[in-house]
């Protein structure tokens, strides 16, 4: 009697067990409500299955015609929102299995003929973090795009470079804005090559040692577009380096991210009032009628921690298990779908972003003024006319120090003063104490000058395509 429910329930292990499950085990096993995002993927990847089994002469074409016929129906039931999820199910495997059933009989049963569940999911996984990648890359790229576009706008733009948060040189805001691209240009050939490892198909495995039927992996593979299959049964089930290398790469692009908000939000504070932010990326107050907050970088930095902790939580998950298959491994997928999320709503709304980020010179102008930045281009100076760098750097401390004492620029001192520290200079000196004229000497490959800015987005808009 217990044994014919568990059947009308079309349970995969129903006769191995003498009573039903609980419900409270059924809630916290189930995994469906989460992993039925796979569900397309999964199609896919049952349909290119049934097409080697037929191949192979595993099954008839009438059974593959009827799964081939019941996955079409399936594919848009769910694309519908008619499709009816089962909880008693546990998962989108067994839903969409019984659902196959229903439509193509005895056919249906026989699609899982040389596979397991294991090597199933792993498949699914794979997959959709193959098109995950493939989305990102393309958000990165248009992110990078905007980057430039502001980079080139802003080439000739004079802010402070700060080390320490202190000023520091002279630079343009183009090539701080390039600092970012080509941050984010790793965080794309990070991805891609990690996408390699992921291009590998697990199918074929089955529950841990292979399958005695006449399978062909390679063909299978060659059909969802893998490079390659998992040459060993054991890790093609149990093995998820591949979430947790993506989850590492996706943390580094939120850590980029975040710093780049970072400087966002300092920018934008009146206090400093480098930057303004578009409107439709900020919001207000429910108090103070005069802010307007930037709401996107500060949470953009706080999701940055949720993304990391999706990244731990997927080495712990994996630093205890014995080969192979555990259940353990369903806890991999919800920090994985959250980190393909946030990573993908962020970028696509920082790419936006860029676009209406204001800068204002003026501001930066003044800023770079305040904190000597020019005091190395004197140094440099000196030392082009014959004093070793070490003594030129002390000369111009005392000229600093001078200036601190006078509240003035290194730039407002009068030429018989600054020939004080060293007779050394002469009338040309004004030319290099400049804003413009510092960031223009420093024209070579990877420097602030202008003129390199535009050469290096020029070299970046042409890898970029």
């Amino acid at each position: 009697m217990i044994t014919s429910q568990f059947s009308k329930k079309s349970e995969a292990w129903s006769a191995r067990f003498s009573e039903p499950v609980s419900d409270l085990v059924k809630r916290y096993t189930a995994s469906v409500f989460f992993d039925k995002r796979l569900a397309q993927v999964d199609i896919q990847g049952s349909l290119a299955h049934a097409e080697m089994l037929h191949f192979q002469h595993i099954i008839t074409k009438e059974d593959y015609d009827a799964i081939v016929g019941g996955m079409t129906q399936i594919s848009s039931e769910i694309a519908a929102g008619t499709f009816t999820w089962l909880l008693d199910l546990e998962d989108v495997h067994l839903n969409i299995e019984k659902r196959l059933t229903e439509l193509a009989g005895d056919a249906g049963k026989r699609l899982h003929t040389g596979r397991s569940r294991n090597d199933q999911v792993a498949t699914d996984i794979r997959l959709y973090l193959r098109g995950a990648i493939d989305d990102i890359l393309i958000l990165l790229a248009q992110f990078r795009s905007a980057l430039l576009d502001l980079a080139e706008q802003q080439a000739d733009t004079i802010m402070p470079g700060f080390t320490h948060m202190q000023v520091a040189q002279p630079i343009t805001f183009g090539h701080h804005m390039l600092a970012y691209v080509e941050m984010f240009g790793r965080d794309a050939e990070r991805l891609a090559d990690c996408r390699k490892r992921v291009n590998r198909l697990p199918l074929g495995a089955a529950a841990l040692a292979g399958t005695t039927f006449p399978i062909d992996r390679e063909r299978v593979a060659a059909t969802l577009g893998f490079d390659e299959v998992c040459f060993n049964s054991l890790d093609a089930v149990s093995d998820r380096d591949f979430a947790i290398e993506f989850c590492a790469t996706a943390a580094l692009i939120m850590t980029h991210i975040s710093r780049m908000s970072e400087e966002l939000v300092i920018w934008m504070s009146p206090r400093i009032g480098f930057i303004d932010i578009a409107d439709r990326f900020c919001t207000g107050s429910s108090i103070m009628p005069q802010k307007k907050n930037p709401d996107v970088p500060e949470l953009a930095r706080g999701k940055t921690g949720r993304v990391n902790g999706h990244l731990i939580a997927l080495l712990t998950l994996m630093k205890g298990q014995p080969l192979a298959y555990n259940k353990d491994n369903q806890e991999d997928k919800e920090p994985l779908f959250d980190t393909v999320d946030t990573v993908t709503d962020t970028l696509r709304i920082f790419a936006d972003m860029a676009g209406g980020i204001t800068v204002k010179p003026e501001a930066m102008r003044v800023a770079a003024l305040q904190g000597y930045a020019t005091a190395t281009d004197l140094a440099d100076y000196l030392v082009k006319k014959g004093l070793p760098f070490r003594d030129a750097h002390e000369a111009v401390a005392h000229a600093v120090k001078t200036c601190v004492d006078k509240a003035c620029d290194l730039s407002d001192l009068p030429l018989d003063e600054l020939r004080v520290f060293s007779p050394l200079i002469d009338a040309d000196i004004f030319a290099v104490l400049t804003l413009e004229g510092s960031v223009a000497a420093r024209d070579h490959v990877g420097g602030t000058a202008p003129k390199q800015v535009r050469l290096a987005i020029a070299r970046l808009r042409a890898k970029l395509g």
